[in-house]
């Protein structure tokens, strides 16, 4: 098996999921990245370059993950470090949310983080050594009115995290949490956001350089918890 660094970053799309692909092929690592459309995943891979390896799976499906964990570890390598960073966003009304859609998007960010965060711990508690990192958002800490079905997803992801980082590293495996406090720059958002100025979207290879920057940290000075929001932002 190659001794070589290896990434699986789960969630990807062409925002932040492309750039921590980016960012981590460009150290020289040997990069997984995962989504659930294949189409799209095949096409990203082939933009972002060597390095870069194109898998499909579903968070949600329990057998999948651990299907894609083997799958990776036969074909480049153990993990050396995982990214959780399934989005499952929905934004609704209290009055209009709907029993599906709250599962749905519970499924996708918290017991998705779940399966992930689960097959990495059990890679690289033996090896004593790895790098697992969930993304998070304001709504982690916030429930504002029309996040009732995100923010408790998020809720609940940051309290995995919470407690698989005092489980975990202690035994050598660094589990981090980011908190993205304002949206990701795209030509979509910026059309959509007009009120906003450039400077308050976070940049997707930003926030790419801070992953990759939790990865590189030594063990005599962990971040568990991390919040990135772009200077114009208010907080």
């Amino acid at each position: 098996m190659s001794q070589q660094e290896v990434a699986i970053i789960v969630g990807v799309g062409p925002g932040l999921g492309a750039a921590l692909g980016r960012r981590f092929a460009a150290a020289g690592m040997a990069v997984a990245i995962v989504s659930r459309d294949s189409d799209r995943i095949k096409a990203l891979a082939t933009a972002i370059g060597p390095n870069t390896h194109p898998y499909t799976c579903d968070v949600t499906d329990e057998a999948a993950v651990e299907r894609l964990f083997r799958d990776v570890e036969s074909s480049l390598g153990a993990p050396t470090v995982v990214i959780h960073n399934a989005a499952g966003y929905l934004i609704k009304s209290i009055l209009e949310s709907t029993k599906e859609g709250f599962e749905d998007c519970w499924r996708t960010v918290c017991l998705g983080g779940f399966f992930v965060g689960r097959a990495a711990a059990r890679s690289m508690t033996p090896r004593g050594s790895g790098t697992i990192v969930f993304t998070g958002a304001t709504a982690s800490i916030r429930g504002s009115a029309l996040y009732g079905n995100f923010a408790s997803a998020k809720f609940g992801l940051r309290a995995l995290a919470q407690s698989m980082a005092r489980e975990l590293q202690p035994k050598g495996v660094h589990v981090a949490h980011v908190i993205l406090d304002s949206a990701i720059d795209s030509e979509f958002l910026r059309g959509l956001l007009k009120d906003r100025g450039p400077e308050r979207f976070l940049n997707a290879d930003d926030i790419s350089e801070a992953y990759f920057r939790i990865y590189e940290q030594r063990k005599g000075a962990w971040t568990h918890e991390l919040d990135l929001r772009p200077y114009g932002e208010p907080f």
